[in-house]
């Protein structure tokens, strides 16, 4: 397995200080650039339901998301708003953590990274995610040689972030 160049803890983890409406900002504009870019419609329920998981840089459950939207608009309905998830999903605008069953803004491009592993601190909640491409290739390889025919692997990583350690 090849050693990946590490990235810098800042773009992993957002300081607590940072300027979040310019993240959330700069989020939503690449969420707009990747919808015209492949001709796909960004909906007033899928931006809001992307603005609802950009409010912080942890992740939400569907019905936490709904909870949010309901502060600005009339409730909607949960199927609205997993479909309005499963597109934001198809087109990489959102990660689905699977250990707590919740979903993430993200303003990455991944075209060139196959693979990521989310950072899940266990003391703030925040997540970050690092290339994880070596990772994945080697446990699917590991499960084919079984005769395992994998379809999805996720890594999730929990421990303390960056920030958090130096306020211990």
């Amino acid at each position: 397995m090849t050693p990946t160049k590490p990235t810098p803890t800042a773009l992993i983890f957002p300081t607590p200080d940072h300027d979040h409406g310019r993240c959330a900002a700069d989020a939503l504009r690449h969420a707009e650039m990747v919808c015209e870019g492949r001709g796909q419609k960004f909906t007033p329920i899928r931006r809001q339901v992307l603005q609802a998981l950009l409010s912080s840089h942890r992740p939400l459950g569907a019905y936490e998301i709904i909870d949010e939207l309901a502060k600005v608009i009339a409730r909607p309905a949960p199927i609205t708003v997993y479909r309005a998830l499963d597109f934001l999903m198809e087109n990489g605008l959102v990660h689905r953590i699977e250990s707590r069953n919740a979903f993430l803004a993200c303003a990455h491009n991944h075209d060139d990274i196959a693979m990521v592993a989310f950072l899940i601190c266990d003391r703030c909640g925040s997540v970050g995610e690092i290339p994880a491409a070596p990772i994945a290739n080697a446990i699917n390889e590991a499960a084919r040689g079984t005769g395992f025919s994998p379809k999805l692997s996720v890594v999730e990583i929990t421990g303390t972030c960056v920030h958090c350690q130096t306020t211990s």
